[in-house]
């Protein structure tokens, strides 16, 4: 008989509770989310999100078992993604997961929330993906892993300033196109011109696996306001604006892709696994696809659903079950990725 996992996601601005099988099926995996409420500050606003989070989490719960035909009774293991993220909102996951383990009498698992990024990828393969390079793109990560199995990951290289979806966030404010950004501005980039521009791509012909997206964010500001110039009208709907927008995107994909593809010849793994909210772009993954199969590679993108933040992807945790790593009942929120979680 299957054992049923309830799982918590409150790392940053999403709800979700998710209840999977230990054969990896997703019975449910609701996501609340809080767009709207941060909107008005075009970046979430930790306080705020954190008391979403309490508000968010018992209706969210409901209507995963409600979805999946199950009580909580029924629920044989509690996951919680504690690490990485805002530390009020981990925290928010992580009290009621303790909860939930103590008062079901279960035994409770900690995930890593980004290496459950590159876990959800497995999840969608459904096979073994394992060696791996990982690419995890999202709103606070930009990082390479090579991923020796799904409890083992070795840090590659990351961003030493901005993550990619934090430039996406930043670029969308600085052209007026709302948030959340990375959406926006690749439907404002759908109708411009990616050569418009040549915006820098940092550390693109440097060995070491590094990120560095903060100069580019500045380099579109300059391109609209003008150079050594913050501040100035948003940019009118239009061909400026979409080239603007197609320009930066283009900047990012092309440094994304090129350090993945280094990343995969360093390493000599022929595998290469994307994950995170960014990964859901669509000119990333026809790029991506464009250089696995120059590399001879296998690319593994997990679903829309997927790719942004959830708790199914917390399904990582199944393979510490198999090995009967629990976690303790004083498991605490760890706002700093660690490694080796």
């Amino acid at each position: 008989m299957s054992t049923n996992f309830l799982a918590i996601e409150s790392s940053c601005d999403e709800t979700s509770i998710a209840i999977f099988t230990d054969d990896l099926t997703i019975r449910a995996n609701v996501v609340a989310s809080q767009t709207e409420l941060h909107a008005r500050f075009h970046g979430v606003v930790p306080e705020v999100a954190a008391r979403a989070h309490m508000q968010q989490l018992l209706p969210t719960m409901d209507e995963a078992l409600r979805q999946a035909n199950l009580k909580l009774a029924d629920i044989g293991a509690v996951v919680v993604l504690n690490s990485p993220g805002l530390v009020g909102a981990l925290l928010v996951g992580v009290s009621a997961a303790k909860m939930l383990a103590l008062t079901l009498d279960v035994p409770l698992l900690s995930a890593n929330h980004i290496e459950a990024h590159i876990y959800a990828a497995r999840m969608a393969a459904g096979r073994d993906i394992f060696p791996c390079v990982g690419l995890v793109v999202s709103g606070g990560h930009t990082s390479l892993f090579h991923c020796k199995s799904a409890l083992d990951f070795d840090l590659l290289g990351g961003t030493i300033d901005d993550a990619a979806g934090e430039a996406f966030d930043k670029v969308a404010t600085i052209l007026g196109l709302g948030f959340p950004g990375g959406p926006a501005v690749e439907r404002e980039a759908a109708s411009g011109d990616p050569k418009a521009h040549a915006f820098p791509r940092s550390f693109l012909k440097e060995d070491r696996l590094a990120f560095s997206f903060s100069g580019l964010k500045t380099a579109v500001l300059y391109a609209i306001h003008g150079v050594g110039k913050t501040k100035g009208p948003v940019p009118s709907p239009g061909k400026p604006r979409a080239d603007q927008a197609a320009s930066f995107q283009q900047a990012v994909v092309d440094v994304l892709v090129a350090k993945a593809r280094q990343a995969l010849r360093q390493t000599g793994l022929k595998r290469l696994a994307i994950g995170g909210g960014v990964s859901a772009n669509r000119v990333l993954q026809a790029a991506l696809e464009t250089m696995a199969q120059r590399e001879k590679v296998e690319l593994f993108i997990p679903p829309m659903m997927l790719c942004t933040d959830n708790a199914a992807m917390a399904a990582i945790a199944v393979e510490k079950w198999h090995k009967q790593m629990w976690a303790p009942l004083d498991l605490d929120a760890v706002p700093n990725y660690l490694g080796k979680n």
